[in-house]
Parts: structure tokens; sequence; C-alpha cells
């Protein structure tokens, strides 16, 4: 098995380690184009939450 190769399985496996311990969104690869719905609470400042993106 070449070294990249086991490499990238060694980071898959990572990746479901931690997708399944803390949920999915845990960790999200980057140019990945999804939203996901999480509950918010406005601090009362309008900068601050614009700054959070609340």
């Amino acid at each position: 098995m070449p070294p990249s190769e086991g490499r990238q399985k060694a980071l898959e496996a990572a990746l479901a380690s931690v997708t399944k311990r803390f949920g999915e969104g845990a960790i999200m690869r980057l140019g990945e184009a999804t939203h996901l719905q999480v509950e918010v609470i406005p601090t009362g400042s309008l900068a601050l939450d614009r700054a959070l993106g609340v």
C-alpha cells in the first residue's frame, strides 16, 4: 500500500471517529457547501451577533 493511500485511510478513520463522537458538522471540509441548522442565542449586542453569524 503506498504511503498516500495509508494516510488517506487514516484520515477517513479519524474523521469517522470524530463524526461518530461529536455528530455531523463537527468537522467540515473546506469548500463543502453545507449549511447546518444550529440553535443560537442572541447576545443582545448587534455587533457581536453579526460577527458570530447569529
